[in-house]
């Protein structure tokens, strides 16, 4: 089996592309090839592609579309869209991201959800972190994204100000202006994935507050760390945060246009019972199979 994949930037460490990674070596690992060179037997396209046709069936996998209302929202859906109706199959990231895709585009043909995965041998194989200053903690908390104002950095560390103990530190990866000087928080800039895993393998917590996000890969690799999760239950970040997360509630959204950039003020007494974590697997193994399964019929 020859996969071609598109709009991948392998020297990228975002979100789809630490995806495109951990695909490759599960399918490198079960006899799939991945050469642009050859003939394709499929192709899987990230998001979208600006390819008219293709020479095999061509599947989408999708995180999400465009609904900010400061921008023009139409115009940068309009390829996404175009990729959309052109596919032979799509895959939603998160029962979110369906109920969203389709609210926009329609109802495709054939579609699946398959939630992200996190590579588990590969965690396993990566020491936790080890650092003399926050051997000073009783229990470490941490966050990673590249900060955007509706991934809510002030919320995360907010919360963690107003709900951790006073022997508790807190690590927040990616850049960011949004600093404090605070004697509990450490801003460590932008990090390799393995430094990520690194991290979250010694952490207790990891604080992902972000509004509506789809499937963020950040949270499916913290989990498989074995971090426990807070999140709120906005968006799809609830399907992916385990039995044991910590959910709050967070304002309703009703699928329509929004001002992203504004995201509302979390209320951090309303907790509620997460019953999204039905049938599903972090491991990358078993994401890799509904892959296979999807695309490929096996």
């Amino acid at each position: 089996m020859n996969l071609h994949l598109h709009n991948v930037d392998l020297n990228s460490d975002t979100g789809p592309n630490s995806f495109a990674k951990k695909l490759i070596d599960c399918g490198t690992k079960s006899g799939w090839s991945f050469d642009s060179s050859h003939p394709p037997s499929a192709h899987l396209c990230f998001i979208e592609t600006r390819k008219k046709t293709f020479d095999a069936p061509m599947f989408q996998r999708l995180d999400g579309i465009y609904y900010n209302t400061r921008f023009n929202y139409n115009m940068q859906n309009a390829n996404i869209q175009r990729t959309y109706e052109m596919a032979d199959g799509v895959i939603y990231q998160s029962e979110f991201n369906k109920k969203l895709i389709t609210k926009f585009f329609g109802t495709h043909h054939r579609s699946t959800v398959i939630h992200n995965g996190a590579n588990i041998e590969k965690i396993q194989s990566i020491s936790p972190l080890k650092n003399s200053i926050i051997d000073g903690f009783e229990n470490v908390w941490c966050c990673a994204s590249h900060w955007r104002p509706h991934k809510r950095l002030s919320e995360n560390i907010r919360y963690f100000l107003e709900r951790s103990g006073e022997k508790d530190c807190l690590i927040i990866a990616g850049n960011t202006e949004h600093k404090i000087s605070h004697p509990r928080v450490f801003f460590v800039g932008s990090l390799p994935h393995e430094a990520l895993i690194a991290l979250y393998k010694r952490s207790d917590y990891f604080i992902h507050l972000a509004w509506l996000d789809g499937c963020p890969n950040v949270v499916v690799d913290a989990n498989a760390a074995g971090c426990k999760i807070i999140c709120t239950d906005a968006g799809g970040t609830k399907e992916i945060a385990g039995p044991d997360a910590i959910v709050l509630k967070d304002e309703d959204w009703d699928f329509e246009p929004h001002d992203l950039y504004n995201p509302p003020k979390i209320n951090f007494d309303k907790l509620v019972d997460n019953s999204c974590n039905s049938g599903y697997s972090v491991d990358m193994k078993h994401v890799f199979r509904r892959y296979e399964e999807f695309i490929y019929g096996r």
